[in-house]
């Protein structure tokens, strides 16, 4: 143990590795309790004649909302004694709760996926703290990102190879299955995050030290900030939609897009714009001016976004197979969705010198991401019901690219101006650091 805590004080490179891959397999694994129970088809199952498996996704949508409203104010003013404890608790919670879940009879367990979803929002916030505020977070949050976007093609993978293994087991068993499965390896991750050294005096200087925030460091943080957070929440918001509504009915999507598809595609293409998004990601934390990272970020998210509609537009046009849709459809909302959660905020918060924490607005954004999630679900319950699940996806990635990439310029004309107000100060701390 002493070797380690050597390692990671005195060796750059140890550092990087060990927090990338701890944070990747804590996050990879909390998704092993959020998402297997969405590979079931529950075929010819219904709720007040509505589809049960829609029911049952908005059930945890609505508890993984409600986690990240109660995460404004928990993860912004979380102190770092509390993280390991509070993280294994709010995982059991969630285990038991799909244990619930197929021991209840159905309809009435639908209510078990709201409980597990209402401690999972929160786990993001609390692997990020361990990374936040340091001279290579956009490197160390590519571990962070990457299990974001493979993971539940991964999952989805192993699900199926769990069940083909044992079939006598119940879809509505598999997930409390799989989560038994990941629990082992999630606590040695999360034991690998625990020992990982505070922020140096030198990652202080330049991203500026991140503290428990107060109810008045919150309101003058709005206050000043509140135009842009208000913007760039409405982009998060439909990305996370889109994220959200990609995953859940991946499988229902590509049954009607191609009818003779291999499960392996599901990796396959998470894990191709995984590598993409890794790559981009790793290319900002190369950037130390952090006015020149700031307006790098925002480019980037406006690539992703035109990348995302641009795709659809050629598959509808018949230029692009399903295969490399799906795959450029994904890669351009990641390449949009991971800077804003993992590198936009953490870099205005050292460009302005704010005394706030990253949490604080990715959870400002996060509860009205999934609002988008549960709102568009039950949209297409009530109003798109004779509309395919590929459609409704087609058409919501081309309002996601135009709303967002209008939103975005507008942001980016408030931050030219803060800037130009705060220019000087910056510059001379980008300088120094």
């Amino acid at each position: 143990m002493k070797r380690i805590n050597h390692l990671l004080a005195n060796s750059k490179p140890f550092f990087i590795i060990w927090c990338m891959i701890a944070a990747f397999g804590t996050y990879f694994c909390m998704y092993a309790f959020r998402k297997p129970f969405t590979n079931g088809t529950y075929d010819g199952l219904t709720i007040w004649a509505l589809d049960y498996k829609a029911i049952l996704i908005i059930a945890q949508l609505l508890g993984y909302m409600l986690s990240k409203i109660l995460g404004i104010k928990i993860i912004s003013e979380l102190k770092a004694t509390g993280r390991k404890k509070l993280i294994i608790c709010l995982i059991l919670f969630a285990e038991a709760a799909l244990v619930l879940f197929g021991l209840v009879p159905r309809p009435y367990n639908f209510f078990f996926l709201f409980l597990n979803g209402l401690p999972l929002g929160m786990v993001w916030g609390i692997v990020f703290s361990y990374l936040e505020g340091r001279r290579f977070t956009e490197m160390l949050g590519m571990g962070l990102s990457i299990s974001l976007i493979i993971s539940s093609g991964i999952l989805k993978t192993t699900y199926f190879t769990v069940h083909e293994w044992m079939p006598f087991i119940s879809e509505f068993w598999m997930p409390a299955l799989i989560g038994l499965i990941f629990l082992p390896i999630f606590l040695t991750f999360v034991w690998m995050l625990s020992v990982v050294p505070e922020p140096s005096t030198a990652d202080k200087l330049l991203k500026v030290e991140r503290l428990p925030m107060t109810k008045t460091d919150k309101r003058l943080v709005l206050t000043e900030y509140g135009f842009a957070v208000f913007g760039i929440g409405l982009v998060y918001m439909m990305l996370t939609t889109m994220r959200d509504f990609r995953d859940n009915f991946s499988v229902e999507i590509w049954n009607e897009i191609d009818s003779h598809w291999d499960k392996g595609v599901l990796s396959l293409t998470e894990t191709i714009s995984g590598i993409i998004v890794l790559i981009a990601l790793g290319s900002l934390s190369l950037i130390r001016n952090n006015i020149r990272g700031f307006w790098v970020t925002q480019y980037l998210i406006a690539l992703g976004l035109a990348l995302s509609g641009g795709s659809t537009l050629l598959f509808q046009l018949h230029l692009l197979s399903p295969f490399w849709w799906m795959l450029l459809v994904g890669m351009g909302m990641f390449l949009a969705y991971t800077p804003i959660q993992v590198v936009l905020f953490d870099r205005m918060i050292a460009l302005f010198k704010i005394k706030a924490n990253s949490g604080f607005f990715v959870y400002i954004c996060d509860s009205a991401g999934y609002l988008g999630s549960v709102f568009l679900l039950l949209y297409k319950e009530f109003f798109m019901r004779d509309l395919s699940w590929c459609n409704v996806l087609i058409r919501f990635s081309y309002m996601l690219t135009i709303v967002s990439l209008i939103l975005m310029a507008i942001v980016s004309i408030f931050f030219n101006r803060k800037i130009g107000i705060k220019g000087p100060i910056t510059g001379i701390l980008d300088r120094r650091a």
